[in-house]
């Protein structure tokens, strides 16, 4: 393991990557987002989520204002107005993580509490790497081919792996280029991201040739398509697959785990934690 992706202090948490796999909830203040529908979008309905997902084991909390997914404008103002509440509400109860693309968005949310900025756009504005840059705030550097909220259709590659690594190595070394340091990086490879089913399925397979870049990895694989096409279930009936995938990735080395369910995914990843040695039982009483 890369010195890169080892002990990390995040929002004033620490972190030993080398054996602890963070959850990551999700909390949209969208109308329109991939999973809730909208279920969040209230301000007083996203603060009684996040101290809910807080309360079931969440390490990190991001917090969304503009899904990926192709739809109408929101403008900056909107989207602070949207996140800056929420990052408010969050502060003190777990490393607060905010899902933008806009750097402008990135700088406020920072000087507010923010301690970790997701960009599912890969650098697309490389002015996000300045606004990281001279901060303590973390970066994730997601794989996506498309600008966000515009269509990408039948996506292709001759190697999805090959080519989501040479991406993100690129997009890394954009990012050091402008003063972003190692120990800021997180890379994500963008499950369905621009991606079929197929495409997000070998990702998956072959997900340690991505930790292998030697960056913390995060997987964002919540009820994704893959999961809902490959068994043949609704958007609502994706937990024990999204489980098995969370286990699978940890195993291939990933280390921060982007959830809807979090206690599932908190018992699921202590569990394997445990099994590998990482961490002890919470309590002993059987047979002793």
């Amino acid at each position: 393991m890369s010195e890169f992706s080892g002990t990390r202090i995040i929002g004033g948490r620490t972190f030993d990557f080398s054996r602890q796999v963070a959850v990551m909830a999700i909390v949209n203040r969208t109308p329109d987002s991939f999973h809730d529908k909208g279920r969040t979008f209230a301000l007083d309905k996203a603060v009684e989520a996040v101290r809910a997902a807080a309360s079931e084991g969440a390490d990190w909390i991001d917090i969304g204002g503009v899904p990926f997914a192709p739809g109408p404008e929101v403008s900056a103002a909107e989207e602070l107005d949207r996140v800056l509440p929420v990052v408010e509400a969050a502060r003190d109860l777990a490393v607060i993580s905010v899902d933008t693309f806009r750097p402008e968005v990135a700088a406020e949310v920072i000087r507010h509490g923010a301690a970790v900025i997701n960009d599912t756009s890969g650098l697309r504005d490389p002015a996000m790497a300045d606004a990281v840059a001279g901060t303590d705030a973390q970066l994730v550097i997601c794989h996506s081919l498309a600008a966000p909220r515009t269509l990408y259709p039948s996506p292709q590659y001759r190697d999805v792996t090959i080519e989501v690594a040479d991406f993100l190595r690129e997009k890394v070394a954009l990012a050091l280029s402008r003063g972003v340091r190692h120990d800021q990086i997180i890379i994500d490879p963008g499950h369905d991201l621009n991606k079929n089913t197929l495409h997000s399925l070998e990702l998956t397979r072959r997900l340690d040739e991505i930790a292998a870049i030697g960056y913390p990895l995060l997987a964002a694989l919540s009820n994704k398509d893959f999961i809902g096409e490959t068994l043949d279930r609704p958007q609502q009936e994706r937990l024990a697959g999204t489980l098995a995938t969370v286990v699978f990735s940890m195993l291939r080395g990933a280390r921060i785990m982007r959830v809807h369910d979090v206690r599932a995914a908190y018992d699921a990843i202590r569990m394997t934690e445990a099994m590998l040695g990482w961490r002890e039982p919470a309590y002993l009483k059987h047979n002793i």
